[in-house]
């Protein structure tokens, strides 16, 4: 069973992973220094982002480089666009609140 994006998602220094991976493949061994973590933990996050369909493992030789598979986000930004239309009405009117309140200090 795959691991939920969303749960893949929730932990920062997964997030971390897939800004640093945006740069293009990195070892294994990079992205644990980069985490400061155990490399247990690394180990442990990127395999959540593998089973998420977020990265891929290839192997070369003793090291394992990992890339990003930005299509796998491609739900993420489907949930998110549904939500687009409401944070752009309230930016609107937040937007005119300053607006209005600037025209007030500034007669």
């Amino acid at each position: 069973m795959p691991t939920d994006i969303f749960g893949a998602l929730a932990n920062p220094a997964r997030r971390t992973i897939l800004d640093e991976l945006r740069n293009g493949p990195r070892t294994a061994g990079d992205l644990t220094g980069l985490l400061e973590q155990s490399r247990s933990a690394a180990s442990e996050h990127l395999a959540v982002l593998r089973e998420a369909g977020l990265i891929r493992e290839e192997r070369r030789g003793r090291h394992r480089v990992y890339h990003l598979q930005a299509a796998g986000l491609a739900e993420v930004g489907g949930w998110l666009k549904r939500y687009e239309h409401y944070w752009n009405q309230r930016f609107d009117a937040l937007g005119n609140l300053l607006d209005e309140l600037s025209e007030e200090e500034n007669p």
